[in-house]
């Protein structure tokens, strides 16, 4: 079956097709960030505009450079929420239409289960079961993955989650929209080590995240010693070691809670999606941490070394490939959605079922 993907949750119109039997065909995004820039953020009037736009003229290249037609669609998906909800509205219009008018299926998918499945989408598929950090700017979950749709929630963030607290602090230390990406590549030019800010509920037993003390941390170093006398190049280094020190605390903090939900679960397997999982220094702190942690293997009594799973960098934000990818094996499975056009702004994860529920 080839499979339309739409995606349109936020401020990246996306679409791919996707082969039940050959895999990703292809996909194309287009960012809206030089958009919201003026802005500081997300207009999500400006958003919702501009995915109609884009849609139509981004099927159609895709179609082109793939060389298939329409005729040999055999379902669509679309990215349902959660997400800003004209956003998610002008997506879901538009895959319904779409796939009404070939007279196939359609299905409505879970914006964050594309992101947990999107390392399937690499030729290293991970084989369930294994345990997921989900970490974006909205999430940060720990999920253990047993099959399609068999999901377990072991943790969850109880404020900020980690992608937020990065652009709150980045917003702090006056770095432009988008946040993050110039906090991390300020980062690279600190030191690590020039502030002790704290770990987070590291502490304590569970699973849970919070990252709003850790950007309260932050806030306050930054409000104390950027208001004494120093030069331009003394106020630049505190930013980045600031910088520095913040993205080492969440990764830290990342870290320690994953290798405590793999020892819980007593699974040898991490796979880390989601925006953040972009992040080079927490790439490169896991490699390094897991590549000599050994785990042990619940009742076998064995123990292994951990297998760290990325996506692509492509496949970290959001994209159309995972929607595509989603729809691809629920379809396969039997489902698809009913006949109303609904989207759900706050859905979650926790709510779906397994393929073949719905069928």
């Amino acid at each position: 079956m080839l499979v339309i993907g739409v995606e349109s949750s936020c401020d990246e119109t996306a679409v791919a097709l996707y082969d039940s039997e050959q895999g990703l065909v292809g996909h194309l995004v287009h960012s809206q960030i030089d958009l919201h820039a003026a802005y500081g953020g997300v207009v999500p009037e400006l958003a919702s505009r501009d995915h109609i736009q884009r849609l139509i003229p981004l099927l159609r290249q895709l179609l082109n450079d793939s060389g298939h037609t329409l005729s040999q669609i055999g379902g669509v998906a679309y990215t349902s929420g959660p997400g800003l909800a004209g956003a998610l509205l002008t997506g879901a219009v538009y895959a319904r239409a779409l796939a009404w008018a070939l007279e196939v299926p359609a299905l409505a998918v879970h914006h964050m289960e594309g992101h947990l499945l999107a390392p399937m989408l690499e030729s290293n598929t991970p084989q369930p079961p294994f345990v997921c950090l989900l970490v974006s700017g909205g999430h940060s979950q720990l999920i253990r993955v047993d099959a399609i749709g068999a999901y377990t929630f072991l943790g969850d963030t109880l404020d900020d989650a980690a992608g937020e607290a990065f652009d709150k602090t980045a917003k702090v230390l006056g770095l432009p929209y988008p946040g993050g990406p110039h906090l991390s590549r300020l980062a690279e030019n600190g030191d690590a080590t020039a502030f002790d800010l704290p770990r987070p509920m590291t502490d304590r037993a569970g699973l849970d995240f919070s990252f709003s003390g850790l950007k309260t941390a932050v806030m306050t170093t930054w409000n104390r010693l950027s208001q004494q006398p120093m030069s331009d190049a003394e106020l630049d280094k505190l930013r980045a070691d600031l910088a520095a020190s913040f993205q080492a605390a969440i990764v830290d903090t990342l870290r320690i809670k994953c290798e405590r939900a793999l020892r819980q679960e007593g699974l040898d397997c991490l796979v880390i999606s989601g925006g953040v999982s972009a992040n080079r220094h927490l790439r490169t702190s896991f490699d390094e941490h897991f590549s000599n942690t050994t785990i042990s293997a619940g009742s076998t009594g064995g123990a292994s070394t951990v297998d760290v799973v990325y996506p692509s960098l492509e496949f970290c934000t959001d994209n159309a490939a995972m929607i595509a990818l989603v729809g691809s094996l629920r379809l396969t499975a039997g489902e698809q959605s009913g006949s109303d056009i609904t989207v759900r702004p706050r859905w979650p994860l926790s709510e779906l079922c397994c393929p073949g529920a719905n069928a």
